[in-house]
């Protein structure tokens, strides 16, 4: 009882602090990367399907869909009891209908710069429409960018709605691509310039792995993904070698990003795409000035930084490879740590690899593999850390055995 007598700050404050072995809290973490069937409804012909059928529509969420040719058969049911519509086309007479039966109709925003209820990703051809001939203000990324800095919609309630919404809906079609295949990360900063050997090596590591059968998944913007996303894009080493000598010219996005981007739609252009997925990007809006790179054959973009950074590395369930990088870049795979120290889901088989790369830059420049080590001592994790100095150990250490690429999706 004497020390309860005492004052806090008599008994603790010059304590010396340190970690002391205690028991940890195990738990599940609450992370479903399937995408949920029958509920959500994307595309005409599952939506004309349900809609002929006899079983009742209560609960579905239509999104994107033109409403307007099946008025006749939405006007004659009244078992429409929360369903949702997300955007899409549709009458008044039909909007009326819908609303006295109790759905849910969330209108589009014409002023947006971006289909917020999209059911799938974009391409680069598609963010940068129009670079060649009215410059990159033009393009859909930049107005999407304005549209998301823009002070006067930063609070406004409606605007973050749809934001959010868009978000969710890419998010759904990002998990629907990434289903059934072997997905590597690859992660690495935005300033390493075209032209250097880091930027042919980091190119020829997104190669070798897309070379072994897996989709090469990155954050979507310059410098180290971009290089990934251009090895992994190119099917032969001479297309990557063209490729390489093609964007050299223009080193960097700063201070014309219609300069940068456009030898690289060029070196796409002439060289065509393969039928076959390889490379994805993973972007965000929320660092708008670094814009996406015109390599990664799908482009998964968000408004939110911090769901694409999660849903990046939750993607990237068969690997992860770390090129040297700055703040970003450790944040990343501090990030990934987190996730690999409470691993409590994947006890039957290991768990992914994780390869930096550089042992200089990450021993003593960001000395962020001592780090590592310490927190994977005695656990799961120490086994799947792995310290390398060239990408051809990299991509050893990820790759799988040689398959064929699965297609591209049907961009409709």
């Amino acid at each position: 009882m004497p020390s309860l007598q005492r004052p806090v700050s008599a008994r603790v404050s010059e304590v010396p602090v340190g970690w002391r072995p205690s028991q940890e809290v195990r738990y599940p973490r609450a992370e479903s990367l399937a995408a949920a069937a029958g509920r959500e409804v994307e595309d005409e012909a599952t939506w004309a399907s349900l809609l002929r059928s006899p079983a009742p529509l209560r609960g579905l969420r239509l999104q994107g869909l033109d409403l307007r040719r099946d008025r006749e058969l939405l006007l004659s049911r009244d078992d429409l009891g929360g369903i949702v519509i997300l955007g899409g086309r549709l009458d008044e007479e039909v909007e009326d209908h819908l609303r006295a039966h109790g759905a849910i109709v969330f209108p589009a925003d014409h002023r947006a710069p971006v289909d917020p209820y999209r059911a799938r990703l974009y391409t680069p051809q598609e963010l940068y429409a129009g670079l060649a001939e009215d410059g990159y203000d033009a393009t859909v990324d930049a107005r999407a960018y304005r549209w998301f800095e823009d002070a006067t919609v930063r609070h406004d309630a409606y605007v973050t709605a749809l934001r959010a919404i868009h978000d969710d809906a890419m998010s759904d079609a990002l998990t629907a691509l990434v289903q059934g295949r072997r997905v590597v990360g690859v992660m690495g900063g935005h300033a390493l310039r075209r032209g250097t050997d880091e930027f042919a090596a980091a190119a020829l590591l997104g190669h070798r792995v897309a070379e072994s059968g897996s989709l090469v998944a990155t954050g979507g913007g310059p410098g180290a993904m971009e290089a990934a996303n251009l090895g992994a894009w190119a099917c032969d080493e001479v297309v990557l070698a063209d490729a390489l000598h093609a964007v050299a010219r223009v080193p960097d996005f700063a201070p014309d990003i219609a300069a940068w981007v456009l030898p690289a739609l060029e070196a796409r252009s002439r060289s065509g795409d393969v039928p076959q997925l390889r490379s994805l990007g993973i972007p965000t809006w929320y660092y708008g000035h670094e814009p996406p790179n015109a390599f990664a054959q799908l482009v998964a973009k968000f408004f939110s930084n911090a769901l694409r950074e999660d849903l990046l590395l939750a993607h990237s369930r068969d690997g992860l490879v770390v090129l040297p990088g700055a703040a970003g870049t450790v944040q990343e795979v501090l990030q990934m740590a987190t996730r690999l120290y409470y691993e409590v889901d994947l006890v039957d088989r290991p768990l992914p690899p994780v390869v930096l790369v550089g042992r200089h830059h990450w021993t003593d420049h960001l000395p962020v593999w001592p780090l590592l080590q310490a927190l994977g001592r005695g656990r799961r994790m120490g086994g799947a850390l792995h310290l390398v100095d060239t990408v051809d150990e990299a991509a050893a250490l990820v790759a799988d055995t040689v398959c064929p690429q699965a297609p591209l999706p049907d961009p409709r």
